[in-house]
């Protein structure tokens, strides 16, 4: 129940602070905001100072930032309508940047303590490897890129081979002395100390270097744009048909993913480790928040900046802007779009409970 608690609360801080950035972007512009709310649903508590109404409300999954002629035309001169496009896209984006920003010093805090990492450094080669050497592969190279994809943390060695692979082979590119060199490696069939043979690349990887207060920095990035790569590689999986609706998670399934995690960390290393653990996985979150928000769909913050941009279009080459209507009609839609997939989500997420 603990860790239900946790997931909750780190929805409801992430959607909080989603629509805080909205805000803060919104006041700094000189935009009227005529509510700010967390939560959805009856208002439990209200207070208006100046312009605003703040307000709690029932539902904590959810929240807005309601601006002066965001979904209809208005002829207040402070209306985000009114504004120059420079400043509706900075409004638009400032959700998804503090979400973003919310993860990334998540990741910062949970390495303050850290006292070293693991790079990609390779670090051994099976003697029966075939490709060592200066026209292969050496102890010391560091992995830079496999099939395509950047590698900045040890994990995504496995991670990009698990998203990207390419059967029983690899490219792989290596820094050696400050130049990168392409190789292409192929499975192999070798023996273990117990005579069993197992089918491997040939190469263990990893060696420990110390955290300096950069490197953490360093590290808290790349493991931010991690989370990035991986939303990035889950959508084209979607859009290749290599998964499905089924294979999405919503708000139910993510709370029981943190509650089965941190109970099963908690059983074998203890609460601290549990502890840290969901907060690792509320960074990724966080960040996955910021790069759904940005996806040029209807009624998502990518959305509006898309309609801002091709209004902007227009105006340069016609001297017209989208109809308010138009605008009001597609985001109504896509809205309605997201919850019929949002409960389609939700369903599966319930039945995979039972």
């Amino acid at each position: 129940m603990l860790y239900i608690l946790f997931a909750i609360l780190i929805f409801g801080l992430l959607i909080g602070l989603h629509e805080l950035g909205h805000f803060a972007a919104a006041k700094a512009c000189g935009v009227r905001v005529n509510e700010f709310s967390i939560g959805m649903g009856p208002a439990l508590f209200q207070k208006e100072k100046g312009e605003t109404a703040y307000s709690l409300r029932l539902l904590p999954l959810g929240g807005y930032c309601a601006m002066e002629g965001e979904d209809e035309d208005s002829d207040d001169p402070r209306s985000l309508s009114r504004q120059s496009f420079w400043k509706q896209l900075l409004i638009f984006a400032a959700g998804a940047a503090m979400n973003f920003l919310t993860g990334f010093l998540i990741l910062l805090c949970l390495y303050a303590g850290a006292a070293g990492f693991y790079n990609s450094e390779i670090v051994e080669l099976n003697p029966d490897f075939p490709n060592a050497g200066p026209d292969g592969v050496m102890v010391g190279d560091e992995i830079y890129r496999i099939n395509g994809e950047r590698i900045y943390l040890r994990s995504d060695v496995a991670t990009v081979l698990q998203y990207k692979s390419r059967g029983d082979s690899m490219e792989m590119v290596v820094l050696r002395g400050g130049e990168k060199l392409t190789r292409t490696l192929h499975m192999q069939t070798y023996t273990d100390a117990n005579g069993q043979e197992y089918r491997a690349y040939g190469f263990s990887y990893g060696s420990v270097i110390e955290a300096t207060p950069l490197l953490k920095l360093k590290y808290s990035w790349y493991n931010a744009l991690d989370y990035v790569r991986l939303v990035r590689l889950s959508l084209q999986m979607l859009v290749t048909g290599a998964a499905g609706v089924k294979d999405l998670s919503g708000p139910v399934g993510i709370v029981s993913t943190i509650s089965e995690m941190g109970q099963e960390t908690e059983a074998k290393e203890g609460f601290a480790a549990a502890l840290e653990n969901v907060f690792f996985f509320g960074a990724m979150i966080a960040v996955n928040l910021a790069v759904m928000n940005l996806l040029p769909l209807p009624a998502l913050d990518g959305g509006k900046i898309l309609i801002l941009i091709v209004d902007e279009i227009g105006m340069l080459l016609f001297r017209k802007k989208l109809p308010q209507k138009f605008e009001t009609v597609v985001n109504a839609a896509g809205f309605a779009a997201l919850m019929g997939l949002m409960l389609v989500v939700t369903f599966n997420d319930v039945a995979k409970l039972f």
